[in-house]
């Protein structure tokens, strides 16, 4: 009796595909968007905010304060890799207060050229600059372009702060102030527009610093002036690890 043969070859089943052969099919959630979204918006360099004082000429045309800080944003822009300049720039009669943010390189020569025309021109009509703080890495910008506003009608006030209080007191409402200031215009200034105007001693009076305090703060040297800061920005710096302590020390016989 011959037993039936089985043909081995039709009896085999089809193997599975191995999974590096199938296709690849692109698949995407929400994680994702997010993180090409950031990608995208992600800048070349780091964001610095700078806040400044300093006193003007009476007599100089706040319109030529304007100018010169226009062609200084684009000069440095020109010449020297950056993020764009935005900011405020309140001139009051006697003095300004400058809020900038952009990266450092932009902001270190922005100072180099103030430091520049002072050495050149005895009676640059920018004087006594004061760097107040400089806040680093900032997550994001307060201003979306550079504004100027020229406070025209002075603010009157009952008695001068700087007297009473400490420098300490005087730098914090000086803070305070400022930041109230931009979040107010960072939320009433559209984008695109020329900025807040002339009228901020109407709409945000009580927004606005008093010109004693900028101008005291001018005076104070518990802060650092362009040149000084420049000097020490460019000073290497010597640290001494632990390692190259040794303990007890050497000493000869």
């Amino acid at each position: 009796m011959s037993l039936p043969i089985h043909n081995q070859k039709g009896s085999k089943r089809p193997l599975p595909l191995e999974p590096l052969l199938l296709p690849q099919v692109p698949r995407s959630n929400y994680l994702h968007f997010q993180e090409e979204k950031q990608r995208l918006h992600l800048k070349k360099f780091l964001l610095h905010r700078m806040f400044l004082v300093a006193n003007i000429q009476e007599n100089v045309d706040k319109k030529d304060i304007a100018d010169y800080y226009e062609q200084v944003f684009q000069s440095v822009l020109k010449h020297h890799l950056g993020e764009a300049v935005t900011g405020l720039l309140l001139i009051y009669p006697t003095s300004i207060l400058h809020i900038l943010e952009s990266s450092s390189g932009t902001l270190y020569q922005v100072l180099l050229d103030h430091i520049g025309h002072k050495k050149e021109e005895r009676n640059f009509f920018i004087q006594n600059m004061k760097i107040i703080v400089i806040s680093h890495n900032i997550p994001t910008r307060l201003f979306m372009q550079w504004h100027v506003s020229v406070i025209k009608v002075p603010v009157m006030y009952l008695d001068d702060v700087t007297q009473s209080q400490t420098l300490k007191e005087v730098i914090t409402d000086f803070l305070t102030q400022t930041h109230k200031l931009s979040i107010h215009l960072c939320k009433t200034v559209k984008v695109g527009t020329k900025g807040p105007g002339d009228n901020l001693h109407q709409t945000a009076a009580d927004l606005l610093l008093p010109e004693q305090i900028i101008k005291y703060l001018c005076k104070s040297k518990e802060f650092m002036d362009p040149a000084t800061f420049i000097n020490m920005y460019n000073r290497p710096i010597h640290i001494t690890l632990d390692s190259e302590v040794v303990w007890p020390a050497p000493s000869r016989f």
